[in-house]
C-alpha cells in the first residue's frame, strides 16, 4: 500500500493527490499508517509506553553504571597484561616444540600445525580471561560499535530481537481484511488517507463482523461506500482539534512523560515512556498536589484527550467534570456539554440519574445535597426525601423538579394538595398515605431533615439554573448517566465561581451517578472513564465504596485533589484503599505524604557502613613512620572497615515527597485490573 494515495493493480499506477489527515499540523511529517499499525509493541509492565519500547538487558544496565574513564583504564590495563601473557604463552609454545626438530623432515607440517593450534588456544584463553576482567564487550558496545556503524552497517550484540521486530514495519495494515474476504474494502482503504482513529474503529467493526459471516458483506458494503469514514462516531468526528499528546490507540495508551533513570525506579521502566491505559485506569487513580503543579495540564487534560479519542474509535465513553474555566479541552472535543448556570447551555442534568426505583433516586440525591459536615444526618435526610419522591413519582409518572421538590419538603399546602389528588387519581393514595403522614408529623420540628433539604435545594432553585434540571420536558434536554454504554463524550462545567456551593453539590451528584451507572451496565464492552479535576467535594462514603466495584465493570476514575485535608478524615484511608493507582505531585503537604508513604511501604536496600579506626599495627619501624607522617601532615594513619547489610527503608519518605520532588515531576504507583503492580515511579511529566 502507498501512503501517498497511489495504489497498484499490476498493469498501471494511478496517483491521487495526498489527503491530509485531520490531526496533521502544517509542516508535520505525514502519518504512515503501515509503519504505525505494524510497529513492534513488546510486552511490558503497566505504565510503559509500548510503541517503540526496547527491553533493557540487566547485565548491560549494570555494566553501564561504570564511568567512562575507569572502564577504559581497566580495559587498557587488561589489554597490556593480556598481550604480555599471550607473548609469553607463544614463546612457551615454541620452546615446547623444539624437540620436534629431531624428528624426520616429513614431520615439519605436524610441528607447524601444533604451534598454530597452541597459539590459537593461548589467544582464546587470554581473550576470555582478560576480556572478562577488562569488560571488553562493554567497551565494544559503548564506543567501538557506534564508531564503526558510521561507515559500515553493523548489528551490535543484543539487538537481534529488535531488528527482527523492526522487519515487520511497513507491512500491509489491511492484511486481515484481505484474508477474511473483504478485499474490496481493503482496496478502497488503500486509496485513502486513514488516521489512527479510523484504523482502530474499522478494525473493531471488522472484529464484530467476523463474529458472524453474515455481517461480512454488510461490512464490505459500508467501507466501499464511505471509505475511511465508515462506521464513524455518531458525531461524524474522526479526530480531535488541538490534539497534542502521543497516543497509541491500538493499545489505548496515552504517553504522559518519561520514567526517570534513577535507582528508585524499577529497571524495566527506567528511561521508558510513561503511559496510562484502560487496564491501569480501571483500578482508578488518585492524584494529590497543590495548585500550579500541573495536575490539570499534565494529567487531567491528557487523560480526557485519550478517552475522547477512544470514544471516536468506538472503544470508550468519557465523562469529564471540572470548573467552567478549567482547561480540559475545547467544547469541540465533546458531544454533550452541560453548563449549569449558563443560559446558553444546550443540555441540562438529570438529578435522578440511572436509579432503578424512586427510593434509590432519592437516596442518591440526598447524599449529594448534604455538605460534609452534615453527613451524620444523612440517613434521616434520605428517608425524608424518599417520603416525597416516591409518592410524586407514583402520582405523575415522573420525578419532581427542583422547585416542586423544595415545595414538598417545606410543606407548601397547594403542592401537597395536588400530590394527594394525583395519588387518588392513580389509585395509589393508600400505598403512600403513611409516608405523607409521617412527613407531616416531622414538619415544624427542630430536627426536621426536610427543612434542611429544602434549604439546600434553594441553592439550585435560582434564576441562573432555570431549565437546567427540568423533569417535565419543559427545559433543556437532561443528560442521564444511563447512556454509558454508548461512545459519548460528556463535559460537565461546574459554576465554581458564581455558585460554589451548588457546584460542590453537583460534583457529588455526577460522581455518585457515574459510579452507580458504571457498575450497573449490562453492556460493558466500552471502557467508561471519569475525570474529576477537583474531587475535594465530589466524594462521599457511597462513591468511595463504589470505586472498588468498578474494576470488574470495565470502568475507572481519575480523581484530582489539592490536599487530602479537604476530604473528611473518615474518607481518607478508605479512598487510598479503594484506588489502585496513586500519584503525588511536588509540594505535597507532609501529612499528605505520610499517607502515600504508608501505602507504598518499605523495601530492602543495601546499606554500607564505613568505620575508621587509628592504625596501631606493626612494629617499631611502622610506628615510627606513622609518628613522622603525623608530624609532617597532621593526620593520623587509620584503618578502614566496610560493612554491608540489607535493611528496610521507606520507598518514599514523607519528607522526600514534600521537599525533594523536582518541578514538573511526580511519583506514581500503578495497579492493573489483572492485579499486576508497579512500585512508585519517579516520572518527568514535562516531555
Amino acid at each position: 500500500m502507498a501512503q501517498d494515495g497511489s495504489h497498484h493493480h499490476g498493469e498501471r499506477t494511478t496517483t491521487r493527490p495526498p489527503t491530509p489527515l485531520p490531526h496533521q499540523r502544517p509542516g508535520a511529517p505525514a502519518f504512515d499508517l503501515a509503519d504505525w499499525a505494524t510497529a513492534p509493541r513488546p510486552d511490558a509492565g503497566p505504565g510503559v509506553y509500548r510503541l517503540g519500547y526496547r527491553r533493557i538487558d540487566p547485565e548491560r544496565a549494570e555494566a553501564a553504571k561504570v564511568p567512562t574513564w575507569p572502564l577504559l583504564l581497566r580495559a587498557g590495563l587488561n589489554a597490556v597484561v593480556g598481550w604480555l601473557a599471550f607473548v609469553y604463552g607463544v614463546e612457551f609454545a615454541k620452546d615446547g616444540t623444539t624437540l620436534i626438530g629431531v624428528l624426520p623432515s616429513q614431520s615439519a607440517f605436524v610441528a607447524t600445525s601444533v604451534v598454530l593450534t597452541l597459539n590459537v588456544l593461548v589467544l582464546g584463553a587470554v581473550i576470555k580471561v582478560f576480556g572478562r576482567m577488562g569488560r571488553w564487550p562493554e567497551v565494544w558496545r559503548r564506543y567501538v560499535a557506534p564508531l564503526l556503524s558510521r561507515t559500515v552497517t553493523q548489528e551490535t550484540p543484543g539487538e537481534e530481537d529488535g531488528a527482527a521486530a523492526e522487519a515487520t514495519r511497513g507491512q500491509d495494515p489491511w492484511a486481515r481484511l484481505r484474508q477474511g474476504g473483504a478485499t474490496e474494502a481493503a482496496a478502497r482503504l488503500d486509496a485513502e488517507a486513514v488516521g489512527d482513529v479510523d484504523y482502530v474503529r474499522i478494525q473493531r467493526a471488522w472484529e464484530s463482523a467476523q463474529a458472524d459471516p453474515v455481517f461480512v458483506p454488510a461490512f464490505t458494503e459500508q467501507v466501499a461506500a464511505r471509505g475511511a469514514a465508515a462506521f464513524a462516531h455518531p458525531s461524524e468526528a474522526r479526530e480531535l482539534p488541538g490534539r497534542a499528546r502521543r497516543h497509541d490507540l491500538l493499545l489505548g495508551q496515552v504517553c504522559l512523560g518519561v520514567a526517570q533513570d534513577v535507582p528508585k525506579n524499577p529497571l524495566s521502566h527506567r528511561a521508558a515512556g510513561f503511559a496510562l491505559d484502560p487496564a491501569v485506569l480501571g483500578t482508578s487513580l488518585l492524584a494529590v498536589g497543590p495548585a500550579g503543579t500541573g495536575k490539570t495540564a499534565r494529567l487531567a487534560r491528557p487523560v480526557a484527550e485519550a478517552l475522547c479519542l477512544q470514544a471516536l474509535a468506538g472503544t470508550a465513553c468519557a465523562v469529564v467534570v471540572g470548573a467552567a474555566d478549567a482547561d480540559l479541552g475545547p467544547d469541540a472535543w465533546y458531544d454533550v456539554v452541560i453548563t449549569p448556570g449558563d443560559p446558553a447551555s444546550v443540555y441540562g442534568l438529570d438529578l435522578y440519574g440511572v436509579a432503578q426505583d424512586p427510593d434509590e433516586a432519592a437516596a442518591r440525591l440526598a447524599d449529594a445535597l448534604l455538605p460534609d459536615e452534615l453527613t451524620a444526618r444523612a440517613e434521616n435526610a434520605r428517608t425524608a426525601l424518599q417520603q416525597v419522591v416516591g409518592p410524586f413519582h407514583a402520582a405523575f409518572r415522573r420525578y419532581p423538579g427542583v422547585r416542586e421538590l423544595r415545595a414538598l419538603l417545606s410543606g407548601d399546602p397547594d403542592t401537597l394538595a395536588a400530590l394527594v389528588k394525583g395519588l387518588g387519581a392513580a389509585g395509589r393514595l393508600a400505598v403512600y398515605e403513611r409516608d405523607l403522614e409521617h412527613r407531616e408529623r416531622q414538619r415544624g420540628r427542630a430536627d426536621d431533615p426536610g427543612a434542611l433539604l429544602a434549604d439546600r435545594l434553594a441553592l439550585l432553585d435560582r434564576p441562573a439554573f432555570e431549565g437546567a434540571f427540568a423533569t417535565d420536558g419543559g427545559g433543556r434536554p437532561p443528560f442521564a448517566m444511563r447512556v454509558l454504554d454508548h461512545p459519548l463524550r460528556v463535559r460537565v462545567k461546574l459554576p465554581e465561581r458564581s455558585h460554589p456551593e451548588a457546584a460542590r453539590m453537583l460534583s457529588r451528584l455526577v460522581v455518585g451517578q457515574f459510579v452507580q451507572a458504571a457498575g450497573s451496565r449490562e453492556d460493558r464492552s466500552l471502557f467508561a472513564g471519569l475525570v474529576v479535576d477537583d474531587a475535594s467535594a465530589a466524594l462521599d462514603a457511597g462513591s468511595v465504596r463504589g470505586l472498588q466495584g468498578m474494576r470488574g465493570a470495565n470502568a475507572g476514575t481519575v480523581l484530582l485533589l489539592r490536599t487530602l485535608v479537604e476530604l473528611p478524615e473518615a474518607l481518607r484511608a478508605p479512598l487510598f484503599g479503594a484506588v489502585g493507582c496513586r500519584m503525588a505531585f511536588p509540594g505535597i503537604a507532609p501529612w499528605d505524604g505520610r499517607l502515600f508513604s504508608e501505602a507504598w511501604g518499605t523495601h530492602l536496600v543495601q546499606e554500607t557502613a564505613v568505620t575508621h579506626t587509628p592504625d596501631t599495627s606493626g612494629g617499631v619501624i611502622r610506628r615510627a613512620g606513622r609518628i613522622g607522617r603525623k608530624a609532617l601532615s597532621g593526620t593520623t594513619a587509620q584503618t578502614e572497615s566496610v560493612t554491608t547489610r540489607d535493611v528496610e527503608r521507606l520507598r518514599w519518605s514523607p519528607s522526600d515527597l514534600a521537599h525533594a520532588l523536582p518541578a514538573g515531576h511526580a511519583v506514581v504507583s500503578l495497579t492493573a485490573v489483572s492485579g499486576e503492580q508497579v512500585p512508585p515511579l519517579l516520572v518527568d511529566l514535562r516531555g
